[in-house]
């Protein structure tokens, strides 16, 4: 493993520097930033703390734009996405159900390719949603496979596990929906779904009390409660789950009304929003973040406001799963602390953050002058001091200030600034705009060089995707369970296709607000 060295310059043409009561990143040009053991200690112009600092190695030439780590929010760590899988985008309940055609990868392998492609792209903290088929031995050993994957990478990995107990088919109502299957097909997926052992709700507790012990002696991973939905997982065991996270002083991520039907499923079976159900349930604060809350109303985000608890907010993965358009421009008028992730399904499918900046940039820019609209500043902050934030980390993550860990990315300008870049320009609003993942050359954490000519430097990411794809290759397709899926498919879809979506519904109305 890499040692931080014990002291280090970054040299830049631009570093945008933050302060932790300014409200946007300032530029200070022909910048250097002067680390020691992985902190921040001083920041001025490169002549100066070159002139002072003459024996300290130096990273970077002064020719690159310098910016804080991204924080991605809410991702699932795949390595082969969906769509290499041949996995096509869907409504998010049928697609859900087909994800087992996915050929199985090795979690630690799976994690270190992830892992290194987030490090391309100037991720330097992630929260991973990591579901397992059951909380027994098995389990624990693919979230430990992971979590030492996020340790040896040098990317700052929240590992949130969790096991799904109910809603195996639809949301609440799995038996009813199997009475309605034809009979020799409600007894193939009875056996798959309904009879799979996954373990009962203290297993999953007893595996994430040692996974948390596990990580206790680690530097840069991290266990979090992941629970993959509250209709998947039950009342009783969000508020353990809500217990434990406080015991262990650690954070919490769960999906919440990601889809229509989620929303609806809660307004059928609770009378309310799910938002408002885990307020009345006592289970939001801070350490709980939601992905996606797209179908989140005006009083929803006034309870998020009110509890503090964090939305990450996924615009990509929303639109690929025909999920919606979440409301960013509410959650940021009522002070809703929002971060911002690829889910593993960005728009481009090449988990690119500077490409997933942009889409929250402009996805919600209203059509009248005078309307709602995120300014670049905002839509970086999700990225970087949101993010921050929703991990319960804004003091150490998420600025380059003095005092905050030193997680940086440089990125190059030579693709970006040719031809040319006016001097009148905002240098800042050129490199959010215009920046690709292959831009960035050199990423810290913590004071460390973790990514150095666009490759991770504590493993050889080719090495690990070659034997990936080897893995993989080797593994038969499971055509019963696809030809399971094909026959499913289609009754999933009748039985969400039933419900009445009440048109007129202010939850529903895509309005200006949004």
């Amino acid at each position: 493993m890499t040692k931080t060295p014990s002291s280090l310059i970054v040299r830049a043409r631009w570093a945008f520097v933050q302060g932790a009561d300014d409200p946007a990143p300032r530029r200070v040009d022909d910048a250097a930033v002067l680390l020691r053991n992985g902190v921040v200690e001083k920041i001025g112009s490169a002549s100066d703390l070159l002139s002072r600092n003459p024996e300290t190695d130096v990273v970077g030439d002064g020719t690159q734009a310098l910016l804080p780590g991204l924080i991605n929010a809410h991702h699932h760590s795949n390595a082969v996405t969906h769509i290499q899988h041949g996995i096509e985008d869907g409504v998010l309940e049928p697609w859900i159900m087909g994800n087992p055609r996915m050929r199985w990868t090795d979690p630690r392998l799976r994690t270190l390719v992830a892992a290194g492609r987030l490090l391309q792209t100037g991720v330097t903290s992630v929260v991973d949603m990591a579901s397992v088929a059951s909380a027994h031995q098995s389990g624990y050993d693919d979230l430990r496979a992971r979590l030492g994957a996020y340790e040896d990478s040098g990317l700052r990995g929240h590992l949130a596990g969790g096991v799904s107990f109910y809603s195996r088919l639809v949301h609440r109502e799995d038996e009813a929906f199997v009475a309605s299957l034809p009979g020799e097909l409600a007894a193939r997926v009875r056996a798959h779904y309904l009879e799979a052992d996954k373990g009962s709700e203290r297993d999953y507790l007893t595996l994430m009390d040692g996974l948390v012990a596990e990580a206790k002696g680690m530097d840069r991973a991290r266990v979090w409660y992941g629970p993959p939905g509250p209709q998947w997982v039950g009342d009783d065991l969000m508020l353990a789950i809500a217990d434990a996270a406080e015991r262990h002083d650690t954070g919490m991520q769960t999906h919440v009304q990601e889809s229509l039907y989620e929303r609806l499923e809660a307004e059928r079976a609770l009378g309310k929003s799910m938002t408002a159900h885990l307020r009345d349930l006592g289970v939001l604060s801070p350490r709980l973040s939601f992905a996606h809350a797209v179908w989140s109303s005006e009083r929803d985000v006034e309870i998020l406001a009110e509890s503090g608890a964090a939305v990450s907010h996924n615009p990509s993965s929303n639109l690929r799963l025909r999920s919606g358009v979440a409301p960013l421009n509410g959650f940021l008028a009522a002070g809703v602390t929002v971060g911002l992730g690829m889910d593993g399904t960005t728009l481009g499918d090449d988990e690119d953050m500077f490409a997933e900046v942009r889409l929250a940039h402009r996805l919600h820019r209203t059509p009248r002058i005078g309307g709602p609209a995120p300014s670049l500043d905002q839509t970086f902050g999700l990225a970087t001091t949101g993010g921050a934030k929703l991990l319960r980390r804004e003091g150490e993550l998420g600025r380059i200030d003095v005092g905050m860990a030193a997680d940086m990315v440089l990125v190059d300008l030579d693709r970006i600034g040719w031809p040319y870049i006016a001097p009148e320009a905002d240098p800042l609003a050129v490199v959010l705009q215009r920046a690709k993942q292959g831009d960035v050359r050199t990423v810290l954490v913590g004071g460390e060089v973790v990514l150095r000519d666009g490759w991770p430097t504590r493993f050889d990411l080719k090495a690990a995707g070659a034997e990936l794809a080897e893995q993989v290759a080797a593994l038969a397709y499971d055509e019963d369970f696809a030809a399971l899926y094909a026959a499913l498919k289609p009754h999933i879809e009748d039985w969400y296709a039933g419900w009445e979506v009440p048109e007129m519904h202010p939850w529903i109305a895509h309005n200006s607000r949004r």
